[in-house]
């Protein structure tokens, strides 16, 4: 019987502003108290750098991931506190300079980038609320599925707006993975509607532990969002959820510990033999 304990992972939940200074100070600080926790590996929220939607302010921040110096701080970050760290993503401008990319970056407790990912669906959406947001006019989506080995387990990277796309964590399931990142700026409306149901969704059909960091709360840019940074159970069970914007810390972030216990996936894929059933029947629809 094995009596080691089941790795932790971190969820840092924040309100991310427009000054990239002040979001590394956060960052920092939730670092190390996830490392005094006994993570393993931390996960930060979507846009975790700089969250501003006005364009023309936040263009003077974001260049090619070669010109940026935001990679290069989030690895100091990662090797001063010994943590493998995800880090939600980041905006950069693409390699052609035109357009920019939603890049996460995945680095090991040596400060090695290990895995990079470009959010492949665009928030091109208009919502009840009124709400009108299109991320493609600014964004290029990325066209690559990308999995890397972690100590929590082969990681699936999604951002978001792909929590929507069930095809995508198919594709991440068939490269192996069992545990799927989905950092995340949700808007409110949507939030209260889907946040939770598609996540445990996520988790259920592919059988994966899902760790979803989120922003939360008014941001310096006037948006607001949802917040309740989750961690699934490959059974679909909510094994944390921090909460909204009335429960974020006083120190400008919310730590959430999620034990990953990879017994939970052989468990959850036995007993609803998914993979099976579908090499069993293969049909074209």
């Amino acid at each position: 019987m094995d009596t080691h304990p089941a790795p932790l992972a971190a969820l840092i939940q924040m309100t991310s502003g427009i000054d990239p200074d002040a979001n590394l100070v956060t960052i920092d600080h939730a670092l190390a108290e996830a490392a005094a926790d006994g993570a393993i590996m931390a996960f930060l929220p979507e846009m975790s750098l700089l969250l501003d939607r006005d364009r023309a302010r936040s263009g003077a921040h974001i260049a090619r991931e070669a010109d940026s110096p935001w990679p290069a701080d989030l690895q100091a970050l990662a090797q001063k506190h010994g943590l493998w760290l995800h880090s939600g993503s980041i905006p950069l401008l693409a390699d052609d300079g035109e357009r920019r990319v939603n890049r996460s970056h995945v680095i090991d407790a040596d400060g090695r980038i290990c895995a990079r990912y470009d959010k492949i669906h665009m928030f091109d959406v208009t919502l009840p609320s009124g709400e009108n947001w299109q991320e493609s006019a600014a964004y290029a989506g990325g066209d690559a599925v990308a999995v890397v080995d972690t100590p929590l387990g082969r990681l699936g990277l999604s951002v978001c707006y792909d929590l929507r796309f069930p095809e995508l964590y198919r594709a991440l399931v068939d490269r192996a993975a069992t545990v799927i990142a989905i950092p995340a700026a949700f808007t409110v409306s949507t939030g209260e509607a889907h946040w939770h149901v598609l996540m445990r969704a996520r988790a259920i059909e592919t059988g994966c532990h899902v760790l979803a960091a989120a922003q939360s709360g008014t941001h310096a840019d006037g948006r607001q969002t949802y917040g309740h940074s989750i961690a699934v159970d490959p059974w679909g069970g909510v094994l944390v959820d921090a909460g909204g914007a009335k429960d974020m810390d006083t120190k400008g972030y919310t730590l959430s510990l999620a034990s990953i216990e990879p017994s939970a996936i052989d468990r959850a894929r036995q007993a609803i033999p998914l993979a099976r059933s579908r090499e069993i029947r293969k049909v074209t629809l």
